[in-house]
């Protein structure tokens, strides 16, 4: 649920009436009703996109087995970023034993989604896993894949109705060149009730 400010009210009525009211003097009901209706229809689709602030559900365990979600928008198939990813997530080792996941969000443009054709982002997220899936696995780390609903966070959120995660592996890209990483990392801290872990890919180090 969204919680308005006290104050925030008035701001909105007075976003919603003055563009209606100001159409109408220039050019007559018709531009202000249309003005009104447009006005109210962005700060709909604000609201409803305002991301919630509480903490994410995780679906209850079964048993006391560790499983790790890694999430990622990027393949990884480096030997030194898959050594830090198994590094975050506590998987070096082959004695190692946890149930391991690696999610990835499909991620499709605008005009695709406006069409709703997502099949190539989709495809596009398979393949990311296709390459990391192989890399962990030369690095005697067993896991699983599964393509997400778009935007990381909402990727996380809807694979942890499913998935009892016991700790979550976010791998994003630098912050310079990731801004929605750099989002999602902030928020993923703030609402997860798990351990969390982020390591940055391609990060460029000083000699």
């Amino acid at each position: 649920m969204v919680e308005l400010k006290a104050w925030t009210l008035p701001l909105i009525v007075a976003a919603i009436i003055v563009p209606a009211v100001a159409g109408f003097l220039v050019a007559g009901p018709a531009l202000g009703l249309a003005l009104g209706a447009v006005v109210g229809a962005a700060l709909l689709v604000v609201a409803v996109r305002k991301p919630p602030t509480g903490p994410i559900e995780t679906a209850p365990a079964s048993d006391d087995r560790r499983r790790v979600l890694i999430v990622t928008d990027r393949e990884i198939d480096d030997p030194a970023s898959i050594e830090a990813l198994a590094r975050a997530a506590h998987l070096e080792g082959p004695e190692q034993d946890a149930e391991v996941r690696v999610l990835a969000p499909s991620t499709s443009g605008f005009l695709d989604r406006w069409a709703t054709d997502v099949t190539g982002a989709r495809e596009e997220a398979q393949r990311k896993l296709v390459v990391t899936l192989a890399a962990l696995s030369r690095a005697h780390v067993a896991a699983d894949a599964q393509v997400g609903e778009e935007g990381l966070v909402q990727a996380v959120e809807d694979e942890l109705r499913s998935f009892a995660a016991t700790e979550v592996v976010l791998a994003t890209g630098p912050p310079g060149e990731d801004p929605e990483g750099e989002r999602a990392a902030r928020e993923l801290f703030e609402r997860l009730e798990q351990p969390f872990e982020r390591i940055v890919l391609g990060q460029k180090t000083r000699a």
